[in-house]
């Protein structure tokens, strides 16, 4: 329970996290399940903090036929417990599509309805967040020489905040990257403001868009914006000959199972890197094959009735974006030959990807104590608690910004459900999870490892 310290002093929280995007939401319904079986006494408290006004997950990349890319039962409860309130089947039955959904015999559900997912668990757990509060500092609470609690102070308007944990759980997720010497305007944008700024332009009869990136995102950039101005000309520039498809059959997909984080944290570091070559086609700069297909049908189709609206600009890269008076001037340079030419449209969309934020970039003077390896990596146990110097006795935990000790899972909604287990289970104390085999999940039945 959250317990009152003499005079001013905030309320202690067990646990306190940063950002409330979907890691955090099942690190909240983890703990909501745990407490329920657990009772008051030894129930965890906690409270998150989320600077968005709401949940918003990739709101502007909600394109209306775009599907998710992992299965719907890696939602963010069914690996850890199948039997939860809050799966994504529980979502549907209360909407009254379970069966509608069962019928259509797919795996994958519509990008914008697994949104609706998250919104819906996400206010089953609303008393635990304080939206619109960006958290602007940490700091440590020292007694004896010893850092007993760490005080985070949040900022909602004019108005501060400060609560106290045991432990932090850091999810502030990922942030875009462009192009190098490409800025956003409002003709230049990255792939995850489209939906935003799209309805800008219409009555404007836009002639042109180049879309650069030749991963998922940029195909679906491609063909959203293709079939929304019928009238104007696409060109998708990357630096390959096509779009590579994704390698999303069964023995490869089992880098995504929780027993491959127990393999790749033990393995050594030269083994880490090849299983990131053998298998980085899983997730990144790959595209799903049916949506390549279509595109290609697309454009051969249009070469056969010589109306081409469709142009792929391949082994080619986007060196410069100049503003004009008419919209945006895009050079581009041919990996082959070196030449440049220009292109004149109306938007440039960069899909170029994301970094994970900086996961200690908050804690100021507590960062120092935080432990980093020789490349200046951020030193993670198996259970995703930072090292620390040993008079920091608070637990610092990390939702994503792990891809070097856990792998590829690391931002991926793929292990979401057993991640926020495996932490519940190292705050509260708990055995560390058996490599393979059953696993014990804070406060529910021992089930197979997923």
């Amino acid at each position: 329970m959250s317990q009152p310290l003499p005079g001013d002093a905030p309320l202690i929280h067990d646990l306190i996290g940063i950002g409330f995007g979907p890691s955090n939401v099942a690190m909240a319904i983890a703990l909501t399940e745990h407490n329920a079986r657990v009772g008051r006494q030894e129930a965890v408290t906690a409270h998150f903090f989320e600077q968005q006004p709401g949940f918003g997950w990739h709101r502007g990349m909600l394109i209306d036929d775009a599907t998710m890319q992992v299965s719907f039962m890696k939602d963010l409860v069914t690996l850890r417990n199948p039997t939860s309130e809050y799966s994504f089947l529980q979502f549907l039955q209360s909407k009254g599509r379970l069966v509608d959904f069962v019928n259509h015999k797919n795996l994958f559900p519509l990008r914008v309805e697994f949104h609706e997912y998250f919104e819906w668990a996400a206010a089953k757990v609303d008393d635990m967040v304080s939206y619109g509060h960006r958290v602007v500092a940490v700091e440590p609470v020292v007694r004896d020489g010893v850092v007993e609690y760490l005080d985070v102070t949040a900022r909602c308007g004019d108005e501060t905040v400060v609560h106290r944990a045991r432990n932090l759980v850091i999810g502030t997720g990922l942030r875009p990257v462009m192009p190098e010497g490409v800025e956003r305007t409002d003709r230049v944008w990255h792939n995850s403001d489209l939906l935003t700024k799209v309805d800008a332009l219409e009555g404007a009869e836009p002639t042109r868009f180049v879309v650069v990136g030749a991963g998922q995102s940029a195909a679906e950039n491609v063909a959203y914006l293709h079939r929304r101005f019928p009238d104007a000309e696409v060109c998708a520039v990357f630096s390959r000959y096509g779009y590579s498809p994704a390698d999303d059959s069964s023995f490869a997909n089992r880098i995504f199972d929780p027993q491959a984080v127990d393999d790749y944290f033990s393995a050594p570091e030269d083994v880490k890197h090849r299983l990131m070559d053998y298998h980085g086609n899983t997730n990144y700069s790959v595209v799903d094959i049916d949506l390549i297909d279509d595109l290609y049908r697309q454009a051969y189709r249009e070469k056969v009735l010589g109306a081409e609206r469709l142009r792929f600009l391949n082994v080619s890269r986007l060196t410069g974006v100049k503003e004009t008076a008419e919209g945006v001037q895009a050079t581009i340079k041919s990996l082959v030959t070196g030449e440049e030419s220009l292109l004149d449209a109306d938007v440039v969309v960069c899909a170029t990807g994301y970094l994970q934020a900086d996961g200690l970039g908050l804690l100021g003077e507590v960062a120092e104590r935080c432990h980093r390896d020789e490349q200046g990596r951020v030193d993670v146990g198996r259970d995703y608690r930072v090292a620390t110097d040993p008079e920091l006795r608070c637990g610092i935990y990390l939702q994503g910004g792990t891809e070097h000790t856990h792998g590829i899972t690391s931002s991926l909604l793929s292990n979401t459900a057993i991640r926020v287990g495996e932490i519940l289970d190292s705050i509260v104390g708990g055995a560390p999870a058996v490599s393979g085999g059953l696993r014990q999940v804070a406060g529910d039945a021992r089930q197979p490892a997923a």
